[in-house]
């Protein structure tokens, strides 16, 4: 566990309690997260952001909820990518909502804030990252979504502020046009990719469009269901489900498998008169 998340919480009389820092890493490119703590609440920050919060995680479940109702898949998803580990609510939120047989697949590009999830953070969202159907990847979302192919039945991306503003700088790569044409082909037919936002962002939608994705933005309380404050935005993305196969020019159309041999169907045989 990288320093400090073992120390003693200190004691204050009267008074709100101070934020304690209780660890601090670096990711890609410098960026630094700080993990702290008020009491029983948890934050992690970049710069003084906020960008994950304890108290308000109900966008984060609600990423999850709106992408997995939306799944065009006979017994609904089966594999799910999540971009991001964050607090651990979008996975908790996805596995209360797939099959025992199913699995969440997390790709998180900061080993620190994994291990954070395994200490100190791992009770919050009640320890996803123990579940036999999460798949832990260390490392950057964006190769695993390039090298797919059809492989992911939902894809839930919350790795930035928003598709214009980014807490790594390499992540552009998810936003432009090429990154929502590798999303679109990484899902399945059916398939919905989700991304999380501090905001609304029209010109990523338009890019949604464009990629032939059926694309819509829902505002939702930062707090969860009936929650004031703050709001957030979900962007939905719905690939076409998969239709029945016309015959082609020329083709003639599929028949019916031949009756089996022996007794003729009960159609086929003479009516008898009395």
């Amino acid at each position: 566990m990288p320093g400090g998340a073992n120390r003693p919480r200190p004691c204050y009389q009267g008074g709100m309690q101070p934020w304690e820092t209780v660890d601090r890493t670096k990711v890609a490119g410098g960026t630094e997260l700080v993990l702290a703590r008020r009491g029983e609440e948890w934050v992690v920050r970049n710069d003084g952001r906020v960008l994950m919060s304890s108290r308000q995680h109900g966008s984060e479940d609600a990423l999850a909820t709106l992408a997995l109702e939306r799944v065009e898949r006979p017994g609904g998803a089966r594999t799910v990518l999540i971009g991001g580990l964050g607090l651990g609510y979008t996975l908790r939120a996805t596995l209360d909502r797939i099959g025992p047989d199913a699995r969440a697949v997390v790709a998180e590009i900061s080993p620190d804030l994994v291990a954070w999830n395994r200490g100190p953070v791992a009770h919050l969202a009640g320890n996803p990252l123990d579940d036999p159907r999460t798949r832990l990847q260390v490392g950057d979302v964006v190769a695993r979504i390039s090298e797919a192919t059809g492989a992911f039945d939902a894809i839930l991306l919350d790795v930035d502020n928003s598709p214009s503003s980014m807490v790594l700088a390499g992540n552009d790569r998810l936003y432009g046009p090429r990154g929502v044409r590798a999303c679109a082909a990484a899902l399945s037919a059916g398939g919905v990719l989700a991304v999380w936002s501090a905001g609304p962002d029209d010109p990523y939608l338009e890019r949604l469009e464009k990629a032939g994705l059926t694309a819509r933005a829902v505002t939702v309380p930062a707090r969860g269901i009936g929650g004031g404050g703050a709001r957030h935005v979900v962007f939905l993305g719905v690939k076409k489900a998969a239709s029945p196969r016309r015959p082609g020019r020329g083709e003639p159309p599929a028949r019916s498998p031949p009756a089996p041999r022996g007794r003729a169907p009960r159609s086929a045989a003479p009516s008898r008169r009395r």
